[in-house]
């Protein structure tokens, strides 16, 4: 597959998925089992809002590759016709790029890399 043909959303779109589901094995690995509980706690990752936290976070410390700092814009910038419920415009084309991120990473085969991602994600206060 030819991932430079591919355009944020799409990228976006598989990222999505990918993230909403390492951070429901996370919950469910932490002890959680009422749907409930593990709704309201994924929602403090899985939001746009936190998504562009994580990704602000990630952009300051400068732990991106030059590389993914592009996928990142690609996603970002890309044309949305959406927009989340509970985030403003800027927040959800921050998250937008973090999936986009999380897709193109998915894609090209760097688990490595999105485990490492991802420690730094639950790593942080939520």
């Amino acid at each position: 597959m030819e991932l430079s043909g591919l355009n944020g959303t799409t990228l976006a779109y598989i990222g999505d998925a990918l993230f909403s589901l390492q951070i429901r094995e996370y919950l469910v690995q932490k002890g959680l089992q009422r749907p409930n509980d593990l709704q309201k706690e994924s929602v403090k990752y899985v939001s746009a809002v936190a998504q562009a936290k994580f990704l602000t976070l990630m952009l300051e410390q400068n732990i991106l590759t030059e590389t993914e700092q592009t996928i990142v814009k690609r996603g970002r910038n890309t044309n949305i016709h959406s927009r989340a419920k509970n985030a403003d415009m800027m927040s959800y084309r921050y998250s937008t790029g973090f999936e986009a991120l999380w897709g193109y990473l998915h894609l090209s085969k760097q688990r490595e890399r999105i485990d490492e991602l991802l420690a730094f994600v639950l790593a942080q206060e939520v």
